[in-house]
């Protein structure tokens, strides 16, 4: 997953790798191509930890360095000769305001074009963008969409493989445009299915209406169905709420929280507590 936030100073050590594995893990019939990418790095000071981000270091264009962009590690497994991990890459293009041609993004088109055994540069690794609390009887309510699922899935994971045996309730809303657009939920990639058989863990996909239309994701109305244990997760002192995605995710989910709490005036209360004690976390891009 690429993200731009927090903002970290640029790290001065550059380290290579390879890599191993390149899958896409959208259906072929979806017009998302989101690669599920497997690295390896035979430089043993590299030390990670999982949730970690890395600076990939893309060939600029134009004549232009190195164009440079954050991606969360997934998977990670320490061997005594290397070290491999995994990044979620989306395929992006955007469009030239100035012009109004679309060009293709720079390093997500970079790392989805590469394959098993080419080598990438990056830099890292910093930062991480959300902290398990230690308290296990904490609530966790996590709002994501798109490449937004690669924390959440590292999370998930350690959460119920690492730590286990967790009290509080950890509930997943994931919005996508369509079924087929659901990453690690869906036909070529089910991993969250693992912990549907956990008790405390939940997941809700939110897909849009009329995606031929593109017409916006149902995240709000997922929340909405489920207003009376969102709303008493967030009146409890040791929830988290964690939201990745695109910045695009931040109005719908105003305005459900908006309509869970009854007014704007609510809300903005609610959300001035979390975001006043350190326990509402967002990364957008």
């Amino acid at each position: 997953m690429q993200v731009t936030t927090p903002p970290v100073a640029p790290p001065a050590r550059t380290y290579s790798a390879t890599i191993k594995e390149s899958r896409r893990i959208t259906s072929p019939a979806s017009r998302e191509e989101v690669r599920h990418l497997v690295l390896r790095s035979g430089d043993l000071s590299f030390d990670p930890a999982l949730g970690n981000l890395i600076r990939v270091m893309a060939p600029g264009q134009f004549g232009a360095g190195s164009h440079a962009r954050l991606y969360s590690i997934m998977d990670l497994e320490k061997r005594q000769d290397a070290t491999e991990f995994a990044i979620c890459v989306r395929r992006c293009s955007y469009i030239d305001e100035f012009n109004g041609e679309e060009y293709k993004g720079v390093a997500s088109n970079y790392l989805c074009d590469l394959r098993p055994d080419d080598a990438i540069v990056f830099a890292g690794p910093v930062g991480y963008p959300f902290v398990i609390p230690e308290d296990k009887s904490a609530d966790i309510l996590m709002l994501g969409m798109g490449t937004g699922i690669a924390p959440f899935r590292t999370l998930i994971r350690q959460i119920y493989e690492k730590i286990g045996r967790w009290e509080g309730r950890v509930r997943l809303f994931y919005g996508a445009r369509s079924p087929l657009e659901m990453l690690y939920m869906n036909e070529e990639n089910s991993d969250l299915a693992n912990y549907f058989d956990q008790p405390t863990f939940k997941a809700f996909q939110a897909v849009s209406p009329r995606p031929s239309l593109d017409a916006p994701i149902a995240l709000g109305a997922a929340l909405e169905q489920n207003a009376a244990e969102v709303w008493n997760m967030l009146q409890r002192a040791n929830t988290r709420v964690f939201v990745a995605g695109t910045a695009k995710l931040l109005p719908a989910i105003e305005q459900a929280m908006i309509a869970l709490a009854g007014s704007g005036a609510n809300w903005l209360r609610v959300e001035n507590a979390l975001k006043a004690s350190g326990r509402w976390s967002e990364v957008l891009y």
